[in-house]
């Protein structure tokens, strides 16, 4: 039996609180999206109206909607074995083959997997294994992590203190103790404050300078990590500059301090590699990954962890206190084994590297040509526009925020999922896409950006 959509809302706005949202569209149902079913790169509203997905579900579902195979080998799982916990030294198949698949394909020296449902979770573990692993080397001093303003890493305790956005902050104490915050490698920003282009290379060297400093003023024997995402992802498709990376790299190690790349977006396939780490040629010491592990099939989430960080660990011979009840859920991981089987199949990471990748990014670059766009950037299958008023000033609007906004709901009415992010416009597309249907994406960018500026004018 279908239901009639209003219905639906009504229902869902007397019971549903939704995360970050304003819950006064529990006044005013009729406003909430109710998606009911999805194919390909397509979700359809619950009176049918095709719409492109251009976010990927929340970044996630990378290998494209009703992938026939992910869904038979989780209903195989499920006849066998839907639940079993992975505490006490207990183990179950599915866990064992998705950690080797995983451990094939991250970088060299990093063979160790800790599963949690998300990617939240993966970043609560990351905080508690730093600590216990400096603390198992006799330091336990080295306690404070270093992250970056305007990073996402999570909605928990740690997962949104790690964060450096100042909206969670204001809500629920945050952060917590423990943590601080630099400068993001935001380049036009950086254009915006000056009121003019800078060097880029320049400024990517200056930014990661900024940890540097950092330490210098905490104390080396004080810091324990610094956090990034190899691209910000939910602060705006941040790409910092070439120079940026390996100067991070180089103070890490020099530093030693350990190097977190947070893969959550980035992971499995993105960037046009398996990892954000592989595109900018960086060792990190530790990665949480999720979301496109499993193509948002099921929750599941992990750190990967290096061979030298684990064996420490187990040289200590303390017991790790830290697990969650479904840590490598076996049916979840069977999701997951099925997804990269798939991802190997389809060849995916080439794909995105030299193919639709690059007719994205040749595409999307002729963004610019239209009036409110001041740069369209991207890398891989990540891409931002920034909205302003003056392009050739680098002049925003006043209420940047509401404009794009207004873009955001434009895109919706014509058929495509952006996301608006502050005074940027975002997108994530299924990996899978086609040339044809990137074409789609940008005339409905396009149409959406004429009547943007219609509205404003």
């Amino acid at each position: 039996m279908t239901i009639d959509t209003l219905t639906l809302q009504q229902q869902d706005a007397k019971h549903h609180l939704h995360p970050f949202s304003d819950f006064q569209y529990q006044n005013k149902p009729h406003t909430t999206h109710m998606i009911s079913r999805a194919e390909g790169v397509y979700i359809f509203d619950n009176d049918g109206r095709k719409i492109l997905d251009g976010m990927s579900g929340l970044w996630c579902v990378n290998m494209g909607y009703g992938n026939q195979s992910v869904h038979k080998a989780v209903i195989e799982q499920m006849e066998k074995l839907v639940y079993y916990n992975t505490f006490f030294g207990t183990s179950h198949p599915p866990v064992v083959r998705l950690s080797e698949m995983i451990a094939d394909v991250t970088p060299e020296g990093m063979n160790q997997i800790f599963f949690t449902g998300s990617g939240s979770e993966a970043n609560d573990t990351m905080m508690r294994l730093v600590r216990h692993y400096w603390a198992s080397k006799g330091t336990p001093s080295k306690s404070i992590i270093i992250s970056r303003k305007n990073a996402y890493h999570g909605s928990t305790m740690a997962g949104a203190s790690l964060g450096g956005m100042s909206a969670m902050h204001a809500q629920g104490g945050l952060p917590i103790p423990g943590i601080v915050h630099i400068d993001q490698p935001y380049y036009y920003e950086a254009c915006v404050e000056a009121g003019e282009a800078i060097d880029r290379a320049e400024f990517g060297r200056q930014a990661a300078q900024a940890l540097e400093i950092q330490i210098d003023e905490l104390g080396e024997d004080n810091v324990a990590a610094f956090i990034a995402e190899p691209i910000q992802g939910a602060g705006g498709v941040i790409i910092p500059p070439e120079t940026y990376w390996p100067e991070i790299d180089r103070i890490c190690k020099e530093r030693n301090i350990l190097l977190v790349a947070d893969e959550v977006i980035c992971g499995f396939g993105r960037t046009g590699e398996w990892f954000g780490s592989d595109y900018y040629n960086i060792k990190p010491d530790m990665m949480p990954f999720a979301k496109g592990v499993t193509s948002g099939y099921l929750p599941l989430g992990g750190l990967v962890v290096s061979d030298e960080i684990v064996s420490v660990l187990r040289d200590a011979k303390v017991e790790l206190a830290h697990g969650y009840t479904y840590s490598a859920h076996p049916t979840c991981a069977a999701a997951a084994i099925a997804n990269i089987e798939l991802m190997h199949e389809c060849n995916i990471i080439d794909r995105v590297k030299n193919g639709v990748g690059p007719y994205l990014s040749n595409k999307w670059k002729s963004l610019e040509e239209h009036p409110l766009v001041g740069e369209a950037r991207s890398l891989g299958m990540l891409a931002a526009i920034e909205i302003v008023k003056d392009k050739d000033n680098f002049i925003r609007h006043e209420n940047s925020s509401e404009v794009a906004g207004i873009c955001r709901d434009h895109c919706f009415a014509n058929g495509l999922v952006m996301r608006a992010v502050g005074n940027k416009m975002i997108i994530a597309p299924p990996l899978v896409c086609t040339n044809s249907e990137i074409d789609e994406i940008l005339e409905k960018v396009w149409q959406s950006l004429d009547m943007t500026a219609a509205s404003i004018r």
